[in-house]
Parts: C-alpha cells; structure tokens; sequence
C-alpha cells in the first residue's frame, strides 16, 4: 500500500452554497465549512494520476464515494491499494485516522462509445434558477435542462492544494499541465446548482469517465439530464448526468454521474 498526505483546502468558502461556509454549516451541527466534495475526490485520485499520468485523463474511470465531512486545515491521508491487475482502491483518512472517503478507479482501454454534443440551449445572463424541488426535478427531466460553458484558465485557475507545485506535473496549470478534477467535477456542481437553486446542499457521490484531457485556456460547454429524484431519511436526493465538451471541437472530455443531497432534513 501506498500512502500520500496534505493539508485539506476549502475551494469554495463564498460559495452560494453555504454548507461550505462556517455559519451555516455548524447550524447544521458540522465543525465548520466543508471541503468540497469534488475537492474530496481529487485528493483520492491524485496518487492514481500521480502514478498514471496521461492514460488516466484519456481513459480513466472513476466512483468516488464520501462519507463523512472534510474540514478546512485539516490533515489527511490517501491511502492506495491494488486489490486486482488494472484496477486502484483508495481511502481517504481524516487527522482523527477515521476513512471519510473511498475511491475505485481504473483505465478502461475499450471504450465503446462517448456521449454525443447536442447543442441544448445555452444559459442567458438574465435567467434566475427556479428553486429545486421534486416538481421542478420532474420538470427539467422532461423538458431538458440548460447547458453551461466554464473556461479552464485565465489568471487563477481553480487548484485543489494551496501550492501548485506539489500537484502532479500533469496537474499543473501550465502550458503543458491539464484541468484537475476538482474543475472538471466542479462542473457538474455549477449546470447542477445552476439550474435549480439549492442552498445548502451536499455532494455524496461522483462516478466519472475521461475521455479527453482538457488543457489550459480550453472553454468546455457542459449538458445536463436529471436521472432521478427521491427522499430518504428525510433527505431529498438529486441524481443527474453531466457531459463536459471542448467548445471548439464537441468532443467529449468526460461524462460524470452525480449523487447529491439537494434538501437537508431539518
């Protein structure tokens, strides 16, 4: 086995979801903001690209599954293991020694078919998202969803530790590095909060598959579908599918299917 360490980073203090702002958070009975979680998946999977390197971004298939909540400053462990030929476990562990996330990931080398581009309507600068509920789920399941573009660049890319250059060189945002998934997953979060409103709202679990790295300075369009919508426990859940495409091309970057809690229970 295998093992990493660092130091927790909250990359969305000032989100409009305040489930990552200390206030609300601890209203909520957490210690404080919480790491989010497609940060949380980027710490799982940064010793498989570490290892991996470009065979992961091109082909690399991804569940990462959060448990228990990340705290700002705090310190982790990624730990790595190989239970079969092609395939890597990681565990996350918080600085209490208690696995708070899990990840299984590998490189498929056949990939049938990818996702096609079909070009739904953009967002428009005056458009207010309705606020989620399981009406407007069923909604936007039937009548379609509004795409997003996000641009990976420009003068303070989004990183997932405080010092780029201990990201894996791959990770780096240079002319030669490519978008981290703290990015790239933080996609599906913006299309998803972006047409419908929720606050706060807590990410659970991400099952993702690259297909195309996407360099710096590479604008993407995302499309979004709603899968299903349910409660649980007196959560209500949102599960969705978000395909990222090079503006340029329509290629496919990555497709991720994404779990979340859109409604906490009181």
């Amino acid at each position: 086995m295998n093992s990493w360490k660092a130091s927790a980073l909250n990359t969305a203090p000032d989100s409009e979801n305040q489930i990552h702002s200390d206030d609300l958070a601890k209203r909520y009975g957490f210690k404080g903001g919480l790491v989010p979680g497609v940060t949380v998946s980027a710490y799982l999977l940064h010793p498989v690209i570490e290892s991996a390197g470009m065979d992961w971004l091109e082909k690399g298939y991804a569940n990462c599954k959060i448990t228990s909540p990340l705290y700002d400053g705090e310190n982790f462990e990624v730990i790595s293991e190989i239970p079969r030929e092609g395939q890597t476990n990681t565990f996350l562990k918080n600085e209490d020694g208690k696995i708070i996330a899990n990840a299984e990931s590998k490189i498929l080398e056949n990939i049938s078919s990818k996702p096609k581009y079909r070009g739904d309507p953009l967002i428009q600068e005056d458009f207010k998202a309705p606020v989620a509920s399981f009406a407007e789920w069923k909604k936007l399941k039937k009548e379609g969803c509004k795409a997003f573009k996000f641009h990976w660049g420009g003068d303070n890319p989004l990183i997932y530790l405080s010092d780029e250059k201990k990201l894996p060189l791959i990770l780096q945002p240079s002319k030669s590095g490519h978008a981290n998934l703290s990015f790239l997953l933080g996609c599906a979060n913006w299309i998803l909060a972006g047409n419908a409103f929720m606050n706060p709202w807590v990410h659970l679990q991400t099952k993702s598959q690259n297909y195309k790295a996407v360099s710096l300075e590479t604008t993407l369009i995302t499309e979004m579908s709603v899968i299903d919508f349910y409660e649980k426990k007196g959560h209500e859940f949102i599960e969705v599918e978000v395909n990222l495409f090079e503006e340029k091309s329509k290629q496919c970057c990555m497709s991720i299917n994404q779990l979340a809690i859109f409604k906490l229970r009181k």
